[in-house]
């Protein structure tokens, strides 16, 4: 499980990007607060973060002309089998989104997919 560096969303594969939504589902439900080496940080910040970034996959979703189910982009909707938050607190958007998705993150995220055979330019 990763979340992508924010930069790569709209160059993932169709696997990947909609692997990212899946894993992004699963972390806003009851995923949340579940050790994971690759997402721990993901928890040291508030769930609407993830909500922020969830709105990047689905909106790259939406323009390749996929539908993910429209009850995700409730920023207190959790899923189907997981509670919604009451009022989910909204916080500023930032870029990026998650402060750890720095240049080297970037870099490891690279080189991962670079193992898996993808190969991504930036420019």
């Amino acid at each position: 499980m990763r979340l992508w560096h924010q930069a790569l969303i709209t160059k993932l594969p169709r696997q990947q990007l909609l692997g990212q939504h899946r894993e992004v589902c699963a972390l806003r439900g009851n995923g949340w607060g579940k050790k994971h080496a690759t997402v721990d940080y993901v928890f040291t910040h508030s769930p609407y973060r993830l909500f922020q970034f969830h709105q990047l996959v689905m909106a790259e979703m939406h323009r390749r002309g996929y539908h993910p189910d429209e009850r995700w982009l409730n920023a207190n909707y959790r899923g189907t089998s997981c509670v919604a938050y009451q009022k989910l607190t909204p916080v500023l958007l930032t870029d990026p989104i998650y402060p750890e998705h720095d240049a080297d993150y970037l870099a490891t995220c690279l080189a991962n997919l670079q193992a898996k055979g993808i190969q991504i330019d930036l420019k």
